[in-house]
C-alpha cells in the first residue's frame, strides 16, 4: 500500500457550547467549522469537549467529520483527536477511524499532525489508501 502526504492550511471557526468552572477546572463543549485548503480541499465540523487548570494543564477529545476531495479524490473522512498539554509540553493525536472512509476516501488509514505559525494553522496528512 502506498504512504501518501497532503499539506495545506485550515481555518477554524469556534462555537462555544457550555462551560462549568469548579474550582481551578474548567470543563467545556464546542463546535467547530474548519475550511481545508492545500491538497485537503474540504470543510469539517467537530465536536470538541475540553478540560483545563488555571496553571495550564488540561485535555481534549474531539470527533470530526471530513467532506471534500483529498488529492483529487472525492469522499468523507472521519478523525478523532486527543491531545493533553501542561505548561511545557504538549502531545496530540489525530487519526483516521478506519471503516469510515466514503467515496473515492473508502479504506482510508492515517495521522494528521496540526502545526501553528503565527496564528496560522497548517496541517500535514500521511496517509494510506487501499488501491
Amino acid at each position: 500500500m502506498n504512504q501518501y502526504v497532503a499539506k495545506g492550511t485550515f481555518e477554524v471557526k469556534m462555537n462555544p457550547q457550555s462551560q462549568e468552572q469548579v474550582g481551578t477546572h474548567t470543563m467545556g463543549r464546542y463546535l467547530l467549522d474548519k475550511q481545508f485548503i492545500g491538497d485537503l480541499e474540504a470543510a469539517s465540523t467537530v465536536e470538541m469537549l475540553a478540560a483545563g487548570t488555571e496553571n495550564g494543564a488540561g485535555a481534549y477529545v474531539a470527533i470530526e467529520r471530513i467532506t471534500g476531495k483529498l488529492h483529487g479524490k472525492a469522499g468523507t473522512i472521519i478523525l478523532t483527536h486527543t491531545g493533553t498539554r501542561t505548561k511545557t509540553s504538549q502531545e496530540l493525536r489525530v487519526a483516521v477511524v478506519p471503516g469510515c472512509s466514503t467515496g473515492d476516501l473508502a479504506g482510508l488509514t492515517g495521522t494528521m499532525e496540526i502545526i501553528i505559525e503565527n496564528k496560522i494553522h497548517h496541517y500535514v496528512f500521511t496517509y494510506q489508501l487501499g488501491e
